[in-house]
């Protein structure tokens, strides 16, 4: 797309400003429109607006073009008023250009028909993403997503509280238990998850575990149950990487 293709960009949230931030960096041209503004006719449109407003925003543009849109969880249905119709959707949290924009490989799914798969690889070339294909079902590629990213804010989040319990400031723990989440996770990427499981369920350590459990009964509500399913899927995630030896 590179070299003056014309790009519109619907929806300046948070996908959209940092999109818009990344593409003025690379020098392709691009317009980002608003709300309630007119979407002027362009090869290509990117809707980077909220799921349910994917339809009504499909709906204005004009005919004859390649129409995308940012979602993870939706197919092409809202789009097929449009000649071609599909899907571009980064797999990464975008907190806005104001807060941080995302370093390193970004990971991008493209989805459509073909002229739109075209169209949405090329735009992730442009932004700097690394696009890849999803085929099956979009509910389950978006729920691996939220349970890789949102969750893992949320279980940092838990295993902050437990340690604000343990007599560190609240406001510290964040920060202290992520150098050791992050390598949790640069390992996993790695070599495997299985591989690369640490830690009592690993080691087979029960006595360890126990203590644990007895501690969290006395934790914040709702750790124990927390932590008790996600001992559960660490043995299972253990047993699993047996089998594979």
């Amino acid at each position: 797309m590179s070299g003056g293709f014309k790009l519109v960009i619907v929806g300046p949230g948070r996908l959209g400003r940092s999109a818009a931030q990344l593409l003025s960096a690379r020098g392709v041209p691009f317009t980002l429109v608003g709300r309630g503004e007119a979407i002027p006719a362009a090869p290509l449109t990117w809707l980077t607006v909220p799921d349910s407003a994917i339809e009504e925003a499909a709906l204005a543009v004009p005919h004859g073009q390649v129409v995308l849109h940012a979602s993870g969880a939706t197919g092409v249905a809202p789009l097929r008023r449009h000649r071609a119709a599909g899907s571009l959707h980064p797999l990464m949290t975008f907190p806005g250009p104001e807060l941080a924009m995302p370093t390193g490989m970004i990971p991008a799914a493209v989805a459509g028909d073909e002229d739109a798969i075209d169209a949405a690889t090329a735009l992730a070339d442009d932004l700097g993403f690394t696009p890849f294909t999803v085929t099956g079902d979009r509910a389950l590629y978006h729920a691996s997503a939220v349970l890789a990213g949102n969750f893992a804010t949320v279980l940092l989040g838990e295993a902050s509280r437990v340690l604000a319990t343990a007599g560190v400031p609240e406001e510290e723990a964040p920060a202290l238990l992520a150098p050791l989440a992050l390598a949790s996770i640069r390992n996993a990427a790695a070599v495997g998850p299985g591989a690369a499981l640490t830690g009592p369920v690993a080691r087979d350590d029960e006595d360890i575990i126990d203590k644990h459990l007895a501690a969290l009964a006395r934790a914040p509500q709702g750790t124990l149950e927390t932590y008790a399913a996600l001992l559960a899927a660490a043995r299972t995630l253990r047993e699993q990487a047996k089998i594979r030896e």
